[in-house]
């Protein structure tokens, strides 16, 4: 099996081309999870990196839509179970699939030309992305200025454009109608339900935003992503808190089945008010796969561009109000700052 091994932003994936693997089911799952040495938590037996930002797939092929240059399905593959979710699609990831699409040959780049924009189908979402790559003798360009937070380096400027990514999952912006709305959270351990604030919303990747407040954390996002990493008692609690959203969105039936059915979607995000003198305008800090992450997910980026834009939101309400209009969305995360355009 031709295999492709790239960083995409802030994640590191295989790349395949669908050619070479068997049909979507069982056993393309069988030979996903033999490739990247699943389920083991150190895949010391298979290409994986042992962590859930680099144990992921972009399985590439000819367009199934018109208006597309490829397809692309994105698979969070674990490392804990014999499992793939393909429920979400991975923005990092997609980063990768413009290059590999251009340097596989698969669509052609005209002789000369600096960039090729490439029209992506995400077959997990059915939306239609759009990657600007830059060229050099007409494959796609690596070395380059830009510099992302949590990755050594520079490299190639990648850029996506995700407008048509609304309800990219349950098939609207906001899946319960409501901009804000209190979700009633199973107790851990027989414990008594809570209820806490939350905004559901779908864009790039459906999402449970709550504040960091209401879990008990505060401080930049650094902070709070190290509060998570040592309390496994309150990584089960987001889990809840995830799962209820679930069931609220309807990608489960049963907050219980969450963690098994659909453990890639939707992400949880815990929002706060930057303090005086922190460069960004929104912090947040995600968690997804039950693990906290370690800088932040391009398409969770584009849920919390929109829920910062929509007024109403717990989001919105945490927004630096020095924020300019127009200008790109400074969100801080625990590895630095990523800056998003919406509108």
């Amino acid at each position: 099996i031709r295999t492709c091994i790239m960083r995409g932003g802030s994640s590191k994936g295989l790349y395949l081309r669908s050619a070479d693997l068997p049909p979507a089911g069982a056993l393309r799952d069988a030979v996903l999870l033999r490739l990247f040495g699943s389920p083991d938590a150190r895949q010391i037996d298979g290409l994986g990196g042992a962590d859930v930002l680099t144990s992921k797939v972009a399985i590439v092929g000819p367009p199934s839509v018109k208006g597309a240059d490829v397809d692309y399905t994105f698979g969070q593959v674990s490392f804990a179970t014999a499992h793939v979710d393909y429920k979400g699609n991975c923005g990092n990831i997609s980063a990768g699939v413009g290059p590999f699409a251009v340097d596989e040959g698969l669509l052609a780049a005209a002789a000369g030309a600096d960039s090729r924009v490439v029209a992506i189908h995400n077959t997990n979402t059915g939306a239609l992305l759009r990657a600007t790559v830059p060229l050099s003798r007409e494959l796609a360009q690596v070395e380059g200025d830009l510099s992302i937070a949590g990755v050594p380096g520079t490299g190639a400027q990648i850029d996506l454009d995700f407008s048509a990514t609304q309800g990219s999952v349950t098939g609207r912006l906001l899946p319960s109608g409501q901009r804000r709305e209190v979700l009633r959270v199973a107790g851990g351990d027989g414990g008594a339900e809570e209820e806490i604030e939350s905004t559901l919303l779908d864009a790039g990747q459906a999402t449970v935003f709550v504040r960091a407040s209401d879990l008990g954390l505060s401080g930049a996002p650094a902070k709070v992503a190290e509060s998570l990493l040592h309390n496994e008692a309150l990584l089960r609690r987001v889990e809840r808190i995830r799962a209820a959203g679930a069931v609220r969105m309807g990608i489960v039936d049963r907050w219980e089945d969450a963690e098994q059915r659909s453990p890639y979607t939707p992400f949880v995000v815990a929002v706060g008010a930057p303090a005086a003198g922190e460069p960004w305008d929104l912090s947040a800090t995600c968690v997804f796969m039950q693990r906290v992450h370690k800088a932040y997910p391009v398409t969770g980026s584009v849920a919390t561009a929109a829920a910062a834009l929509l007024p109403g939101t717990n989001a919105r309400a945490r927004l630096r109000q020095t924020a300019a209009d127009g200008a790109a969305l400074r969100i801080g995360h625990p590895s630095g700052v990523m800056g998003v355009h919406g509108e």
